[in-house]
């Protein structure tokens, strides 16, 4: 990693050392960033890089809780981009940290600082112990000094840490049964469950109190306006009452009560020539994704606590300080007033319903003041209640000219709403806060910037040299479904309808899929990663097409300015599409963590494939029914593919992140290698039995 002249966001929102770096206590390098661990390993990636630029064994690093009162404010932990910003940062800061340190020891021994210099903690000079350490110096430096970004960074030569596989830090304690939000246990905790609207905006007609306190005493019933909560000591005693919410409660649709949210309109990219070539053939197709749920293991749970008149809110959200910001205004107080503590949850993939959870267990934590509260929600919660990914379809119109190459390329894409966390677009976006106040309802939702990387928008524009290029994006927010973002956000559907149409295209050019996609790509690191996926699966294997068994190819590159990887998929097809193995070559230049990288990139193939091929939410009348796991099956252990991964490593280039990557590429390598298995194209997913046999009927 190399300082330019530009800081990092998170540092210019955050620029005093001592927000980033504290040697308060003897022997440990405290590191505080504002980026969560969501399972992605960030934390030890992070450790990592501080430990190389501070001289030290990582594992003398602590990197502290996120903490809305102590931590940088650095917004949302998304967009794989962890590692680059708030790695940068910390980067920076060690640096700058180092050599105030460093300067200090300089004036305490009246040398010169150029013969001098750190190592595991100790001030060397000309190599030599001087006795000092970077401990005992920490009081002759001042913390509140803006870091500039100017003192340069270690050489990557010099790096130890950096590109090695240091253990995960967080996975002790996961496995011993105290890691997760849900083991936390306070002193004389109620647990809480909050009986939910059937429907969005449904108004709570009527409670039967007195049924509830005969049947159920020693539970508390909470409502406010169409908030309603039942709160005991009991874990087991409140899913008891709560199970039994149809006997005492009534629900009302109020007509007119629903609007849909205001949208920004069209948005139109153009590349390349104002008159479109003439084609001598082509394409007219469109290709869609259903619904899908976030899914993870562990269901939502927070737990809070109101004392003394400030609220304090633990949650494995994505982004406490948009959280706390919301609670605030939710319950009328200022935002000094809520502090929000971050605790791991059970795997996170974008906006869950962690957030939600959150207010709910605020909510009735303001209702019983100094008793801690526990909210978690159930598997019928996980799976309906929180924010969905969005349907979504990608339309492609492109023709291929004499000479076999494309000559006109037209993308469009309908989306439901990728960006709805708490607080975008200055709206609430937390669903009981619209139980408090139906005008809490989104006023105009718009897509995500450019900048960053778009939603919907995500990946819509190929990553091919097209002479003729242009995408028209809309949003759709007629249903009353609540969607956000989940993971790869729109890249995962326009990934997979851009490289499916390149497979379609290349069978009228009559070109090998792989020659077809090099024939069209410039980009020297999308043809690498293409060409060592290739090699690694032995492309384009030996079985003719419709015969059951193919390969299929695919590749992108992460919001057209992340990480490249290119995925080989082998898939069978009997009486249902299966992944036998999957070939992915990644280029996410520097590597902090090869293993933590590795993770990252397997299992969001994983997931990738799962969506693919099973995942679906499936909606009825625009509204989620409430169900569970058999409803809405993922992939099995059993169904896991064998796996090869390689990185083309360059350690001269910046890191770049590799959460998101591989969700694209192989959800596109997967339907390339069914549809040519099949002999026929499958362009809507997930690819399930009922739409094989739909595709086969229809063929």
């Amino acid at each position: 990693m190399s300082v330019d002249n530009v800081l990092p966001k998170s540092l210019q929102d955050n620029p005093e050392l001592g927000r980033w770096i504290s040697l308060d206590a003897p022997g440990v390098v405290g590191i505080r960033s504002g980026k969560v661990e969501l399972g992605q390993g960030i934390l030890t990636a992070l450790a990592q890089i501080a430990a190389d630029e501070l001289a030290v064994d990582p594992a003398l690093v602590a990197l502290a809780t996120c903490d809305t009162d102590r931590s940088p404010d650095e917004g949302i932990t998304a967009g794989s981009q962890s590692v680059e910003v708030s790695g940068a940062s910390i980067r920076m800061a060690a640096a700058q940290a180092r050599a105030a340190l460093l300067d200090a020891a300089a004036v305490r021994l009246g040398v010169d600082t150029a013969g001098l210099s750190c190592r595991d903690g100790s001030i060397l000079l000309d190599g030599a112990p001087t006795g000092l350490d970077l401990w005992s110096l920490a009081p002759d430096v001042d913390w509140r000094q803006p870091v500039s970004g100017n003192v340069p960074v270690r050489s990557v030569g010099a790096y130890s840490a950096v590109g090695a596989s240091h253990p995960r830090l967080d996975m002790a304690p996961k496995r011993g049964g105290a890691g997760f939000i849900h083991d936390i246990a306070l002193p004389g905790l109620l647990h809480a469950r909050v009986v939910r609207q059937p429907f969005r905006l449904a108004r709570l007609a009527h409670v039967d109190d007195a049924w509830l306190q005969r049947r159920h005493p020693d539970i508390t019933v909470l409502r406010k306006k169409d908030f309603l909560a039942l709160a005991g000591p009991d874990e087991y005693g409140v899913h008891a009452a709560h199970a039994e919410a149809d006997r005492f409660t009534t629900w009302e649709e109020v007509p007119g009560l629903w609007r849909p949210a205001e949208t920004a309109g069209e948005k139109v990219i153009r590349l390349g020539a104002a008159t479109p070539s003439v084609g001598t053939g082509g394409i007219d197709v469109r290709y869609s994704r259903a619904h899908v749920a976030h899914a993870s293991i562990g269901p939502s749970c927070a737990l809070a606590r109101f004392d003394a008149g400030r609220l304090t809110v633990w949650s494995h959200s994505q982004g406490i300080f948009p959280l706390r910001a919301q609670i605030a205004g939710c319950l009328g107080l200022q935002p000094s007033a809520v502090r929000v503590i971050h605790a791991h949850g059970a795997g996170c993939y974008g906006h869950n319903g962690a957030d939600d959870a959150a207010l709910d267990a605020a909510i009735v934590a303001l209702e019983l003041p100094g008793r801690p509260v526990r909210i978690m929600w159930s598997r019928e919660d996980e799976l309906s209640r929180g924010p969905l990914g969005a349907a979504m379809s990608t339309g492609i119109e492109a023709g291929i000219d004499a000479a076999g190459r494309v000559a006109s390329w037209r993308l469009s894409v309908l989306s439901e709403p990728h960006a709805q966390r708490p607080g975008f677009g200055g709206h609430v976006n937390l669903s009981s806060a619209e139980a408090l106040d139906s005008a809490r309802l989104p006023g105009k939702v718009e897509d995500l910037p450019d900048a960053a990387g778009g939603g919907a928008a995500r990946n819509a524009v190929a990553i091919y040299d097209f002479p003729d290029q242009q995408v028209t994006v809309r949003l759709d927010t007629r249903s009353r479904i609540r969607t956000s973002s989940l993971r790869s956000l729109g890249a995962h559907l326009n990934v997979f309808a851009i490289e499916s149409a390149m497979d379609e295209l290349a069978d009228l050019a009559g070109a090998d899929p792989l020659d077809f996609r090099l024939r069209h790509l410039k980009d020297e690191r999308c043809r690498a990663v293409l060409q060592g996926a290739a090699e690694m699966s032995g492309w384009p294997g030996s079985q003719p097409a419709g015969e059951g068994r193919a390969l299929g190819i695919a590749a992108a590159r992460y919001k057209n300015k992340g990480a490249w990887l290119a995925a080989v998929a082998e898939v069978s097809v009997d009486e249902e599409v299966r992944l036998e193995r999957l070939w992915l070559c990644v280029d996410v230049g520097l590597v902090i963590n090869p293993q933590g990288a590795l993770s990252q990139i397997e299992g969001g193939a994983i997931q990738a494939a799962s969506w693919t091929l099973k995942e679906e939410v499936k909606v009825e009348d625009d509204r989620v029914p409430a169900f569970d796991w058999s409803a809405y099956p993922i992939l099995k252990f059993s169904e896991l593919p064998e796996i090869e991964t390689r990185f083309i490593v360059d350690p001269t280039r910046p890191p770049l992140g590799a959460g998101e990557a591989s969700q694209g590429p192989v959800a596109a390598a997967i339907g390339n290698a069914a549809s040519r298995a099949l002999g026929l194209r499958m362009r809507d997913l997930p690819l399930t039995r009922e739409r094989l046999v739909e595709a086969l009927m229809s063929a």
